[in-house]
């Protein structure tokens, strides 16, 4: 079954409170998966950002939107209780409760006011908070057009290495090894990066800032699929060296068989093909700048507990 959005959450959220009374925000979302019979796997299920749960997000939206008409309240931290006029919405036995449904109510109004008003700019209050047609949370709104701007630049950034020199590309692999802690500094790496071109090995450099171990690269800027046979031949230069690490880096991609064979042997091979690429590019800022930077905020609730 599909995680349910957060506005089918909201009616059986309100019945739940209208059973209890009185449930903790840690106790409801697990309440509310086991009436809808989620498994656990789609209880578990993570937002892109990896920071929080699909459902527990959406349950906390639905409260939010109940909490703003007036049907339940929180009368201390992390614990919601129905109100009156909650009671009194459930006595109507309503089908279900959305947006339009909480319409009836002059404080669910009041916020909508407030939050239009606020964001008169951009009317991203009234299309995703406030239409019954809307089934994501903000959170996941915004996760979704960032994941899509990356994707945009994914690809664009790919595009740019692979117009690339050959030289240039070389220096690439050499700043993106040492931003993610190899080689050493930038000085160093570039003496060991491209020194060597024997036996299918572009280059070597320092696994570590003492140069306690090193790793041999290979670095192709190619267009079609990197085959068996290169990474073979990778392999045994390996081996010819006595090295048991490398990494090998393309701008295409790996073919099955390339994959299964470094499965298969003693030697560490790492293959990065362009997407990883340019995903540790984007990672570790390399060719790319910071054009905006948005927070999420939310109450601290630690802040306003009495003693």
């Amino acid at each position: 079954m599909a995680i349910p959005n957060f506005q089918t959450i909201m009616l059986p959220l309100l019945k739940l409170l209208g059973q209890k009374k009185t449930i903790s925000a840690r106790e409801a979302p697990h309440l509310l998966a086991s009436g809808f019979r989620l498994s656990d796997q789609e209880q578990k299920q993570l937002l892109p950002s990896g920071k929080q749960e699909v459902f527990w997000n959406r349950v906390g939206w639905a409260r939010t939107f109940l909490k703003k008409a007036g049907l339940l309240e929180t009368p201390r931290r992390g614990i919601w209780h129905i109100t009156p006029k909650g009671e009194e919405a459930l006595s109507q036995n309503p089908e279900k409760i959305d947006v339009k449904f909480l319409e009836q109510f002059p404080e669910f109004r009041e916020w909508q006011k407030i939050s239009t008003k606020n964001n008169k700019e951009e009317p991203y209050a009234e299309k995703v908070l406030f239409s019954s047609n809307v089934l994501i949370t903000p959170e996941e709104a915004l996760e979704a057009t960032h994941g899509n701007l990356l994707a945009n630049l994914k690809e664009d950034l790919l595009q740019q290495v692979k117009s690339c020199s050959p030289f240039f590309f070389e220096s690439l692999v050499i700043d993106l090894l040492v931003s993610m802690g190899y080689g050493g500094n930038r000085k160093d790496a570039g003496q060991a990066i491209g020194r060597v071109r024997d036996g299918g090995i572009d280059g070597i450099i320092k696994e570590d800032v003492l140069g306690l171990d090193v790793v041999y690269i290979q670095a192709k800027r190619w267009e079609g699929t990197v085959g068996r046979p290169e990474i073979q031949k990778f392999s045994g230069a390996l081996q010819g060296y006595k090295a048991k690490k490398g990494v090998f880096i393309t701008t295409s991609d790996f073919s099955p068989d390339a994959i299964e064979f470094v499965r298969n042997i003693e030697s560490k091979i790492v293959l990065i093909d362009g997407q990883n690429l340019v995903h540790l590019m984007i990672d570790h800022n390399l060719g790319v700048s910071v054009k905006n930077t948005y927070e999420v905020k939310q109450i601290d609730s630690d802040y306003f507990e009495e003693e």
